[in-house]
Order: C-alpha cells, then structure tokens, then sequence
C-alpha cells in the first residue's frame, strides 16, 4: 500500500455531473436507432441514449479540463492540455494530435481532416488518420480573431470563418486561399450554423443579432434581433417547419417562423446561459445544455409551436451545503445545495436520480409564474436538514432549514416533493416577533418520525409534529433553553431525553416529555459548541468544540468517554460509521480523519484539493460521501476494509496528511498514459483470428497460478504417517542385506552402491576412495549445485516426479543426521521463496514448506543462515497470500454486491 493514500478509503467515483460550458454533441448510430448525447464533464465526457437519457459510458479521465468536442461518424474528438484526441467509440484513444502552443477552443471534423483553432489564434488542418499536420495557417489576432468556424454544404473543400471584429471569411483549404470576405455586421461573431437552404448560413452575433446570409451573393435575407443578450447557438427544425431557434446567455429560446418573419415563441430554457441548442434532424426534438449542470430534452408538440420539456438530468447548479445517506440500504443519497434545491443521487444507477425541486415561499405560485419570468419566491440555501425512514410513506419525514431565516420546512421523499408545513415558534410569528435577528440553526428528526426538534440563534429549542405541523413543547419555557445560540440537538431513540448545545458550552440533557423548563443535566464545555451528531443505537453523540476539539458523551450515563484532539482549523461535519466504531470528521483544513472511538486514537487521515462541507457513510458501511467547496458533485470513497485485510495503527493527529485526488466520474478510473498505449492493438472487424492459440503457463505475474499436478503426490503429504500406519502389512517384512555402512548407496529397488564420487590412485588399485562421505541424496545434491548456478528449477522440477513417499523422505534426509547438511536445507528455503516469488505452483510450494517445517522445525533455531532463509520464505508468503485473499475477498464482495441488488 502507497504511504500517499488513505489506509481506509480508496477513490469510487463522483455523482451528479452532467454538463458544463462546453457544447454538447449528438450522433445518430443506426445499430440502434436511437441519437447519442455526449456532454462534456470537466475532465472526462459522458455518453448518453436520447430515448431515455441512459448513461452508456464515461471516458477515461483527461490531463486538463477540456476546453472543445467535436465528432463525426468514426470519432469524438477532445481538447485538453494543447493535445486533441480521438476516441472511437467514446472508449478507446484511436489518435492523439500534438503541436498546438496553447489550447484548443474551436474543432471541426472535415471529410479526412481535423481543423483546429488554438489561443495563438492559428488554425491546423490534422490529416485524421495519419496524425500529420495537412495545412498551417497563423492569423493576426488584431486583424481577425477567429471567434466561429463552420462548414457550408455543397462547398467543397472549403469553409467559413468568424470574427471578434464581426468580418467572416471564406477559405479554400486544399488551395490555401482566402476565397471572399464578408465585411459583417460590427458585431462579434459567436456562432455560425449553416441552414437546410443552400448557400444560407446563420451568423450569431454579440449583440444578439441573428442574419440569414446568402454566401453566394453575400445577401442579407432576414435579420432577426433578440432581447436576451448574445446570441449563443442557432438551429434549424427539419421536420417540415420553418422554425429557427436561437438561445443566449440568459438562459432564453427565442423560436424564430422563417415564413413570416416574426417570434413564434419564446421561453426560458434554463437558469444560466445556454451553451448547446440542436435539433434532432427529421424529429420535433430540441437539446439544450447550460453550465448550470443540466441537459433537457424539448417537445415541439404545442398548437402554438411551443415546446414542452421531455426529459430532464440535472445536478446541482450550486455546489451541495449538506448530504445525509436515506433509508437502511445505502442506494440514496439526500443532497441539498446552495441553489435552494434538495436532490435524491442513486448509488446505483443515475437513471433513478431525482429533484424534489426548490425551495419556495409559496410553491403554487411558483408553478404559475410565466415561462419567461425567474421564481421571485425562492427560499434562501437548504444548509442543514434531517430524515427518517419511519412513516415516511404516510407524511413528511424530512425536515430543513434555511440560512439566515426562521422557518424550517418540511419535505417528503416519498411524494419527491417539498411540504405544506412552515414551522415557525409562536413567538417568531410576524404579529408578534421582535427579535427579526433569529434564524434557525440545527433541526433532527425523532426515530419515530412523528417530531421535529429545532434549535435556534435565540437561545430557544422547539418541538412541532411534523405531520400537523403543530407546535408542541419550548423548552426551558418560559424562558430561553440557552443564554446563547443553540448549536446543535439529539435525541434518543425511545423518545426518552434530548440533548442541546450552545456556544457558550453548555451541554444541557433535557427530559423529551416530562419537565421541559429544568434541564436534567448540564455539562460545562471548555469552549463553545459548534455542532453536534448523534449515533442512536449506541446512543453516542459527538460535539465538535470552536477551539477544533471534539468530545464524545455518552448519552446514558451523561459523562464525556472520548476526547479527540488534530484538526487545526473550524470543524465542517462530523458522522459515525454504522457500527459507532469509528468517528469520522471533515474540517477546513481540507482534511478528513478518522478515529477509532474503543481505542482513542486516530487511524487514518487525508487532504483533499478543497475543504469537505459536509460528509456521511453508508449504512452498510460500504461508501463514504462527501461534498467540497466549490464542486457540484457528490464523491464516493469506497471503504477498503470489506475487501482487504488492513492493519490499522495509531497515528499522529498533527502529522502531515497525505494528498489524495478526488475521486472522478469513472468507477475504475484508467489513466490517459493506459489508453494511449491500446492504440497499438485494434480490433477492427474482419481481422484474422488465431485458431492455434495456446494458454501461456501463467497469464500474469500479478495472478496466482496452481501446478496441474496431481493432488495425489502432493495433498495427503502431512498425513502421509497416518497412511503409511493404516496401510502397514500384517505380516512384518523382510529385513533386506545390509550394505557396508561405508558405501553410499544409490536409491531404488535393486541395491546398488554409489561409486560415481570415487577415484583411484593408480590404475592398478582396486580400492574405490570416494570424494566426500556425506550420504546425500540426488535432492540435496541438486540443492547444494544450486549454490554456484543459482538455478532452483531443476529442484522443482526433481520433485513434481516425486511420488509422496518419496518426497517425504527426500526432504527428511536434508537434515545433518539424515546423511544430508546445512547447506541443503538453507537451499531448500531458497528454492521455496523461488517458487512463490514466481507465483506458480503455488498449491506444491505450500506443501512442501509444510513438510519441511513439520520435519525440522525445532532444530532450524540454532542456525543463523537457515533463520535468514525462512524470513525470506515469511516475506515471499505474505506478498503471495496477499494476491490470493485481495481476489477471494473482491469476489465475495462483487458476489454480496450482486446478491443486494437483485431485484
């Protein structure tokens, strides 16, 4: 494991993405009949269906931001980092294209070649196939800013470029020649959309001009002006209606009738400026996306010729202020974010995300107001809210409150929408409130999901019925609970006590039903409460202090258990893990720790890019969520300990924490450097097939391979004893004749003696003198050969011959008194840590260490070489059973997986 990484968490993948400001893309694909969607994600592009705006894939992840898309029948091209790149199927890098000096901001696909406009302001002709430069040509950025590129059809070779100055050129590429120039309008180019009529093009403008342009005879033919500011993109209907569409920076559509020369109609499209507008070809279908994270699909359908939505995916368009897991399953996510929304992100698929919509002040009228007007009626930012799962499906069981006002709101994600119910103390209500200062400041849920408990910046802690709305309890009535704003509650989860903190550290235990005026317990803080978070089951609750301490009272017995001390800066949120073992904080020091509560001490950290808000784990203990600064997106971490074994120690709170990446878009993120790399293996239709094709022994050095061998010579070797006592004859056998006890024999049926080691000193003598009188077997004399050659195979591949008796006797006889030495049984280690290292014949390895540690465990003590052997041994096994245990505990984690989501 890389010391640079959680030890706890390992990067999943990051929700609620859908568009940004770069266009978005469409391709009919007549494998399905059905127009894909590709919008760009930041670092990585998102391919969805049109029919059901189905994620198909999500690109490998790109070295910078990309900054342009393009695509034509064989590829989608993307910009980032001065490099272009070609993705066939929307998968796989086919080409990369290198030599521009600054970013790409303009593309266009042209029969075999790729035209490209970078910030130097010079424009590249790519031969597609052969990654070559075809043509260069560098433009005066004070005489003509290329601002718009487009292709006229039925002009061949040629195309049409335009201006911040308002001047469009046409250009000749294959003769490298300025064909005309159109002297313009005054205004700076933003578009050009060529219309289904030859030799017409529409050229958008800044000041929100739109004119139909005869390039033949460089005549205006209609000239259209909006009212919502630049003119962003242009597109023509082709279903047999003369409608042009044009969309601007206000988020506006204007439908333009060609036949009549006048607004058919116009609507507001999205919030914010409005970044792609395409008609389907033949089909009464518009697509839009916008930087406000949406993409929508629009329905000419209405006897006006309006269009109504169709669909919609959509994320957040200001980043998420609170995110809390919902329900017992851990498959949604509960996300409220600065744009007043409140969100439902599935962890399972995102064609079950879904908005509960804004926040209102009064949602009826919010519905009614025109397609053209923005909501007036908005509430402020969701900042905090609660859920519970109980009688959910009988009324609202999720409650929120608002910055910097005193209603809380109730909401319910059963019916996906917000409530009727504006909770709101008597003595906050407009006739008689004089405190205009107060807002709302921490809210939970009871268990039972049947009260709401409120604290506020007053001093006060209130209780309603969430069903009726109805206020039912002020505590410490008639006065305030607290002296100063109450920071944080919790409540059991038998509706027994509750629990408040506030800023001056005072944390009170009141009774939930019985005496509401007199706490039953305070506790005294060494600082200000800043907010707190409750475990229910364990009944722990954590209170995060403002001098960045945290304490851990045990609601029961009402003292403090824990004290954790590490962050240096304010605390953001804090949650428990599902087993109330760990404790898990985000602070604006942008770090994230975990501390294990039994044993006090903290067990993991990181830094992330930007500091966590808000953060929250699985109920079942499998992800956790977080939200930053700054980010739209929700990221999931997955907990690395259901799947591998980790040893978890104790660590330094004020050591420096490792830098980790958020998470990205893609669940097994690749890396650009692995997808380049493919482009030397295509697989192309029609390409030979190798019908000879033989398995290699070993696929891969990371994979653990097994023998083959039989598992009669090598499974019952530890009982081989109990074998050979069960197998014993009745009859005792036949002593055979003894050898003379000073000639080495050789091993087999027939008795023969060894006189391959003798030599003699003359010619004439018949005395055999052997060169050493170590009885050795054919085992340990390969063995000790292995000490000059440093080759172990021969040794392994002796014994797979073997049968079990005789491998047993072979090992058995390495020792010193068996006629074997030192030197062969340090050897036989070696040769062990050789086969594991080689991650084959793992099963016999494993078999033959086990014998030999049975046969001479108590005498390898007193040998220093044979001890520096089996740490090699330990450390070769461990890396082996490492790669077994990672791939046994990943497929009983994909099979639990599978088996949850079932239906």
């Amino acid at each position: 494991m890389s010391n640079k990484s959680s030890k706890i968490f390992r990067r999943n993948r990051s929700l609620g993405y859908v568009s940004n400001q770069v266009p978005a893309l469409i391709r009919y694909i007549q494998r399905r009949k059905d127009n894909i969607i590709t919008t760009c994600i930041g670092r990585s592009f998102q391919v969805y269906t049109s029919n059901k705006f189905r994620l198909l894939h999500v690109s490998n992840i790109h070295p910078d931001d990309i900054t342009c898309m393009a695509n034509d029948r064989q590829h989608v091209y993307t910009a980032a980092d001065k490099t272009i790149f070609a993705w066939r199927q929307g998968k796989h890098i086919n080409h990369t294209y290198k030599g521009h000096t600054k970013n790409v901001h303009l593309m266009l696909p042209f029969r075999q070649h790729l035209i490209a406009i970078d910030g130097d302001n010079v424009m590249k002709v790519w031969d597609i196939n052969t990654e070559e430069v075809y043509l260069e040509i560098p433009f005066s950025k004070e005489d003509f800013l290329i601002t718009a590129i487009a292709h006229p059809p039925t002009y061949i070779n040629k195309i049409i470029l335009g201006s911040q100055s308002g001047e469009l050129k046409l250009w000749n590429l294959r003769e490298n020649r300025l064909v005309y120039t159109f002297a313009g309008f005054g205004s700076k180019v933003t578009c050009i959309t060529p219309a289904p009529a030859i030799d017409v093009a529409a050229i958008g403008h800044k000041d929100g001009t739109t004119v139909l342009l005869n390039l033949k005879f460089d005549e205006v033919l209609m000239q259209f002006k909006q009212d919502w500011g630049p003119v962003n993109g242009i597109s023509f209907r082709t279903d047999g209606q003369p409608i042009m569409v044009t969309t601007s920076t206000h988020g506006n559509a204007v439908f333009w009738n060609l036949e009549e020369k006048k607004v058919s109609n116009q609507m507001k499209v999205h919030e914010t400026s409005v970044t792609t507008t395409i008609c389907f070809p033949n089909e009464p279908l518009l697509l839009t996306t916008s930087p406000d994270n949406s993409m929508k699909l629009w329905l000419f359908d209405a006897p006006d010729g309006s269009a109504r939505l169709l669909r919609i995916r959509s994320g957040h368009q200001a980043p998420p202020l609170c995110i809390r897991y919902h329900g017992n399953k851990g498959e949604s996510i509960l996300s409220s974010g600065e744009d007043s929304s409140l969100r439902v992100f599935s962890t399972v698929s995102e064609t079950l995300n879904k908005s509960m919509g804004k926040a209102s002040y009064n949602r009826e009228k919010s519905k009614k107001r025109g397609h053209l007007q923005t909501d007036i009626l908005t509430m402020p930012p969701i900042k905090e809210f609660t859920t519970e799962v109980t009688r959910e499906e009988e009324w609202d069981n999720i409650a929120a409150i608002h910055s910097g006002i005193i209603q809380t709101t109730t909401w319910s994600f059963h019916k996906g929408k917000m409530g009727t119910h504006r909770l709101v103390p008597r003595q906050f209500h407009s006739k008689i409130r004089k405190d205009f200062t107060a807002e709302t400041t921490c809210v939970v849920l009871t268990h039972c999901g049947n009260f709401v408990i409120i604290g506020y910046s007053s001093g006060h802690v209130e209780r309603f019925n969430i069903q009726s709305g109805i206020h039912r309890a002020s505590y410490g009535a008639p006065d305030t609970a607290h002296k100063k704003p109450v920071r944080g509650v919790a409540c059991d989860n038998l509706n027994q006590f509750i629990v408040s903190g506030c800023s001056e550290g005072l944390l009170k235990f009141w009774s939930f039903k019985g005496n509401v005026k007199e706490p039953n317990k305070i506790i005294k803080l060494p600082d200000g409460v800043t907010l707190m978070r409750s475990h229910r089951e364990s009944a722990m609750v954590c209170v995060a202090m403002e001098n960045y301490d945290m304490y851990v009272v045990d609601s029961d017995t009402k003292v403090i258990v824990r004290k954790f001390k590490g962050h240096t800066s304010k605390i953001n949120d804090v949650t428990f893990s599902p087993d109330s073992r760990w404790l898990l904080s985000a602070s604006m020091d942008s770090t994230i720790k975990v501390w294990d509560i039994p044993s006090s001490y903290m067990i993991d950290h990181f830094k992330v890019e930007r500091p966590c808000v808000s953060l929250t784990m699985s109920p079942t203990g499998d992800f956790l969520a977080t939200a930053h600064v700054n980010f739209l997106g929700i990221f999931l971490w997955s907990n690395k300990m259901l799947f591998n074994h980790i040893s978890l120690r104790s660590i330094n709170p004020y050591d420096e924490a490792p830098y980790v990446d958020l998470p990205s878009s893609v669940v097994d993120e690749v890396s650009l450097e692995t997808a380049i790399e493919e482009l030397n293996v295509d697989s192309e239709e029609g390409e030979a097939i190798d019908l000879n094709y033989e398995s290699p022994s070993q696929l891969s050095k990371d994979m653990i391979t097994m023998s083959g061998v039989a598992e009669s010579r090598w499974q019952n070797l530890l009982d081989l004893d109990i074998i050979k006592k069960r197998n014993k004859p009745k009859a005792a056998p036949k002593a055979p004749k003894q050898a003379p006890f000073f000639l080495p024999t050789v091993a087999g049926i027939d008795l023969k003696f060894d006189v391959s080691g003798a030599t003699a000193e003359d010619e004439n003598s018949k005395m055999l003198i052997p060169s050493n009188f170590n009885n050795l077997t054919t085992l340990a004399k390969l063995l000790e050969d292995t000490i000059t050659t440093g080759i172990y195979t021969n040794c392994v591949e002796y014994l797979k011959k073997l049968g079990p008796s005789m491998i047993d006797f072979e090992i058995k006889s390495l020792h010193p008194i068996g006629g074997g030495s030192y030197k062969s049984m340090t050897q036989f280690l070696k040769t062990i840590s050789y086969m594991l290292s080689t991650n084959c014949d793992f099963e016999l390895s494993q078999a033959y260490l086990s014998v030999f540690l049975k046969s001479h465990g108590t005498s390898l003590v007193d040998r220093i070489e044979i001890l520096e052997a089996l740490k090699e041994v330990e450390e070769e096994q461990k890396k082996s059973w490492e790669i077994l245990e990672k791939s046994f505990l990943y497929g009983l984690g994909v099979v639990s997986a599978l088996r949850n989501y079932v239906i």
